[in-house]
């Protein structure tokens, strides 16, 4: 699944502060290699350069 600019997101990442955080896309950027990084941002600060698998989308 990809996600777009000013989705709500859950992330993932047990080396991350905003482990388990709800967020919001700010930016997609995709790689040289075809598939997409996002940043996140937080009530308390942002994430940059957050894979696609590290993200689960929020239910509404």
């Amino acid at each position: 699944m990809s996600f777009e600019e000013d989705d709500r997101v859950v992330l993932h990442d047990e080396h991350s502060e905003h482990d388990g955080d709800e967020g919001t896309v700010t930016q997609v950027m995709d790689t040289m290699f075809g598939d997409s990084t996002y940043t996140v941002s937080f009530e308390d600060g942002q994430e940059t350069g957050v894979p696609e698998d590290s993200l689960e989308a929020v239910e509404e």
